[in-house]
């Protein structure tokens, strides 16, 4: 028995430190199982993270590309309208500015853009002459009197360009306000010209309102705040203050044509200021213009500038976008507001 305590003693002992080892293995087998883990979670945190910036920095630029594109179709339709050109072109050219559709705040023929066009056609240095190429019916009174001034204030400031206006289809009223500021009218043999007059559109339905039966219970806290009311019979007084008001802004037009055509003027003929137009033959036979021809024949013949650049002004990208999107509520407010009693336009 004394001889097998030593051995199991022994055995014992080794079985112990075999234990430890293969327990200490396993330990660090498990540590570096959980190092290459974390590793591998790292490097997998680390290869999404360079991922996502990629992403970022690829919407980021893409994002700027855009908006430089944007930018530069945007700018460059203003560089065109303010007449901005290579510096290479120094020969000159002809100023075209198209004057085209109703004269009324906002349209592309009111006064803001005609102005701005006007503007940047006469500031150019290689601007030899401007033309105005009108196909109008008329419009509001006050942005075909704000052309007409600045059309010239322009003409006194740079007397060396001479501002002409080519006639398309129409030129009447508003249209023919703004027309007679220029150094000559040109047309066609077919243009229609003149209209020289102002209209007040009014109706009435009180009689129709009365087979209907239906009452006007309009309240005001003015007497004449319901001017015109088409709801109720016309006042005598109130159609001689509304004839008073055309007469005076007939009077403003009147005026303001003769003071731009001056001598050419056929004054003796009495219908010419009573609202009618006529063919550009005839009114040429009247002097309301000067001669035949188009923008075209004006350029190469009177300007003796062929070249033409088109300074029309275009709103920016976004306006157009805008624009387009509320244009038929636009238009058919337009409609209403040309209906009310009051409402004065050129015709």
């Amino acid at each position: 028995m004394n001889k097998l305590e030593p051995e199991l003693s022994e055995s014992v002992d080794t079985s112990g430190e075999s234990f430890g080892d293969t327990l200490l293995q396993h330990m660090r087998k498990e540590r570096a199982a959980e190092r290459h883990v974390l590793e591998e979670m790292f490097s997998q945190f680390l290869k999404e993270q360079r991922r996502t910036r990629r992403w970022k920095l690829f919407f980021r630029l893409f994002i700027i590309g855009y908006l430089l594109f944007l930018a530069w179709i945007g700018l460059g339709d203003q560089f065109n309208s303010m007449g901005l050109r290579p510096m290479a072109e120094t020969k000159g050219h002809t100023a075209i500015i198209d004057v085209i559709g109703p004269i009324a705040t906002g349209s592309p023929a009111g006064a803001k853009n005609i102005i701005t066009s006007l503007q940047a056609a006469f500031k150019d240095p290689d601007t030899k002459g401007v033309i105005l190429r009108i196909n109008s019916p008329g419009g509001s009174p006050v942005q075909a009197g704000q052309i007409y001034d600045e059309i010239k204030r322009l003409r006194k400031k740079y007397p060396a360009i001479q501002l002409y206006a080519a006639v398309e289809d129409a030129c009447l009223s508003g249209g023919y306000y703004l027309a007679a500021a220029a150094d000559a009218i040109y047309a066609d043999k077919a243009s229609i010209v003149g209209s020289i007059g102002v209209v007040m559109f009014n109706f009435g339905l009180e009689k129709t309102m009365e087979k209907i039966g239906v009452e006007d219970r309009n309240l005001t806290s003015g007497k004449n705040k319901a001017f015109l009311n088409p709801f109720k019979p016309m006042l005598e007084e109130e159609v001689t203050h509304a004839k008073g008001l055309l007469d005076r802004i007939h009077g403003q037009f009147i005026q303001a044509v003769k003071e731009g055509r001056g001598e050419r003027l056929k004054t003796g003929k009495t219908d010419l200021f009573q609202g009618l137009y006529w063919t550009a033959d005839q009114a040429k036979e009247y002097g309301l213009v000067d001669d035949l021809g188009s923008a075209d024949w004006i350029a190469r013949e009177v300007i003796k500038v062929e070249k033409t650049v088109d300074f029309t002004n275009e709103d920016r990208w976004v306006d157009r976008i805008g624009r387009q999107l509320t244009e038929t509520m636009a238009q058919a407010f337009t409609q209403i507001v040309m209906s009310v009693p009051g409402y004065l336009p050129l015709r």
